[in-house]
């Protein structure tokens, strides 16, 4: 018995990494997209970090979803969940924790974000290639 509970994967908590509270200043906006039930579980299972180029941690409370940079623990985004599929973000605005001022920039990356995170298994590595590619591109480097 104690053997199977050793295999159980647990969902990641707020103590399970260091991080620090979303600053005052911040803007919300709403993000329309529905979400299958495994993907909802794939979210509520949360992300503790195993290696440098796993940029996010992140984990669900009720059904508000806190997202933060790894490396630095600032929040970037905080999910509200609706059953309506018309989701409440409140992103990050302090320009020295996060770069940027687009709700439209925010929106395509929230949703490329999503999109890696509700896969099972979640894949740390591709999602770090991804991100620095468009980061790359929109520099006028890729």
């Amino acid at each position: 018995m104690a053997e199977e509970n050793k295999n159980e994967i647990r969902a990641a908590r707020r103590g399970d990494w260091k991080t620090k509270h979303m600053p005052l200043k911040r803007e919300t906006f709403v993000l329309c997209r529905s979400f299958s039930a495994e993907e909802m579980d794939a979210l509520r299972l949360g992300n503790v970090p195993q290696a440098m180029e796993d940029k996010w941690f992140w984990y669900m409370r009720g059904s508000t979803l806190w997202a933060y940079r790894s490396w630095t623990g600032h929040c970037i985004y905080r999910i509200d969940f609706k059953e309506d599929g018309k989701h409440v973000v409140t992103v990050n605005r302090d320009p020295g924790q996060y770069k940027c001022t687009s709700i439209e920039e925010d929106k395509e990356s929230l949703n490329k974000l999503l999109d890696w995170w509700t896969r099972r298994p979640y894949d740390h590595y591709n999602e770090w290639l991804s991100e620095t590619y468009d980061a790359l591109k929109k520099a006028g480097r890729g």
